[in-house]
């Protein structure tokens, strides 16, 4: 018996149980099958059912003359409406080519004998096999990975976060392998290589520079200018396999931590700008998330992180020259090159030269020249069209603090006390009112001669 067969008996029988009473008269019986047919009982699944009288009667007669098996549910025997045959080349067919999927399968048996059952069928059928894709896949053990030092490994990733001053935010963070601590982190208005790199210059500054970068196939995270940054500095850079996430799994659950921690508190009427977002994480993470024992490591991630001595920082000179943009272009015969709609004066012995220009993406008056490693000096500015890169937009200001003012409320009011003021024509003394009246009489008319007639007194 199976445990749904069972629980169905075992429903049938607590509802027909006290039927099968011999010493209950016939109309006793009656009033109590009437009385179970005219409420809902729980079912078996939970929900509420209705039982008519004829299906009580057949209960009752199949407990006295079969006991408690012939409570049973009938199993159902369903004839397949696929042929078997059909299903067996189905499953020779995956067999021969397990990376073949269930619609190609229904194609291949399509193209060989005209006819092919639904896609769904030979999936249900794979699983009742065991070879559906998930079942023939080889096996891979993923074994645990713990850094054996600080700064030996950094794991980045992004979180999107609430919508803060009318816009969406998002974290760029990077987790130390080795003490779960978040040496760089930031909070932006965009998920671009902008936002990313200044997460990363902040975690630099104050952490150190990392031996390795772990980070997935995201478009900020494979930049070229990123790429740029980790080898000025020296860092190697790995990147997750496409679908492949299980080794970011320390940085995810560090995620879930701060959604359930800190933006379970943000409140967007309260937190107003990007700035104040910064502050508050960067005081949870400093305050709370630092000072933790960690359930995996038993230390505190920042305790953990510096337990060999503070970490070695890089020289200013290094950091900016880290996180310079370059771009390379080929110098035209007039001695000159273009620069996202900006024209440069070079070295005219460059002509011809493929050479790299460096600059900061936030200013591009000044822009230095490269030629094979070496510096050739600095381009002079011919046309400039644009001061910064495309990519490079600062985050939006914050929206003002409103004043307060409702211009048209208070039009509206005084329109409002305009109206209810009545003038009191009762109060106003007769002189007054004499004195206003004007009286006019037209002049009389000579029509015989189309002339006012004088008269005396007017």
């Amino acid at each position: 018996m199976t445990d749904h067969a069972t629980d169905v008996a075992l429903f049938r029988y607590s509802l027909v149980r006290a039927l099968i009473d011999e010493s209950l008269s016939k109309a006793e019986r009656g009033v109590l099958v009437r009385a179970l047919a005219a409420r809902g009982h729980t079912g078996p699944g939970g929900a509420e059912v209705r039982v008519s009288r004829p299906t009580i009667d057949r209960w009752v007669r199949a407990l006295r003359t079969g006991g408690f098996e012939a409570l049973l549910p009938e199993a159902r025997h369903a004839n397949p409406r696929t042929p078997k045959e059909v299903l067996e080349l189905a499953c020779r067919l995956r067999r021969e080519r397990p990376e073949r999927t269930a619609a190609h399968i229904c194609e291949l048996m399509r193209a060989v004998s005209g006819w092919a059952p639904d896609e769904r069928t030979i999936q249900r059928h794979f699983v009742r096999a065991g070879l559906s894709r998930r079942e023939t896949r080889p096996k891979v053990a993923f074994g645990r990975f713990e850094a054996d030092r600080p700064n030996e490994l950094w794991t980045g990733d992004a979180l999107h976060g609430p919508v803060i001053g009318g816009h969406k935010t998002y974290l760029f963070c990077f987790l130390d392998d080795h003490s779960r601590a978040f040496c760089g982190y930031r909070w932006g208005y965009a998920e671009d290589t902008v936002r990313l790199e200044a997460a990363l210059r902040s975690g630099i500054e104050r952490r150190g520079v990392p031996r390795a970068a772990y980070l997935d196939n995201g478009s900020a995270m494979i930049s070229r200018q990123l790429l740029r940054a980790l080898a000025v500095l020296g860092t190697r850079l790995f990147h997750s396999e496409p679908g492949r996430p299980e080794g970011r799994g320390k940085i995810e659950r560090a995620f879930k931590t701060v959604r359930g921690q800190f933006l379970v508190e943000v409140d967007p009427a309260e937190v107003r700008t990007l700035d104040e977002l910064n502050s508050r994480f960067s005081a949870w993470v400093e305050s709370i998330y630092h000072r933790r024992v960690h359930s995996e490591t038993n230390e505190a991630p920042i305790e953990r992180f510096l337990a060999g001595g503070p970490p070695a920082l890089p020289s200013p000179a290094l950091l900016r020259e880290a996180f310079l943009w370059s771009e390379h272009r080929v110098v035209a015969k007039t001695g000159t090159v273009n620069l996202f709609g900006n024209r440069y004066e070079v070295d005219p012995a460059l002509v011809g030269r493929r050479i790299e220009l460096v600059f900061d993406p936030f200013d591009l008056g000044h822009v230095d020249v490269r030629f094979e490693g070496r510096p050739m000096g600095e381009a002079v500015p011919h046309v400039t069209r644009r001061h910064s890169h495309p990519r490079a937009v600062e985050d939006p200001a914050p929206p003002p603090e409103p004043t307060g003012i409702d211009y048209l409320g208070l039009v509206t009011a005084r329109h409002h006390e305009a109206l209810e003021q009545k003038i009191p024509y009762v109060e106003l003394p007769d002189s007054e009112i004499a004195s206003d009246v004007v009286v006019f009489h037209p002049p009389a008319w000579d029509l015989a001669t189309d002339q006012p007639i004088e008269e005396e007194g007017r």
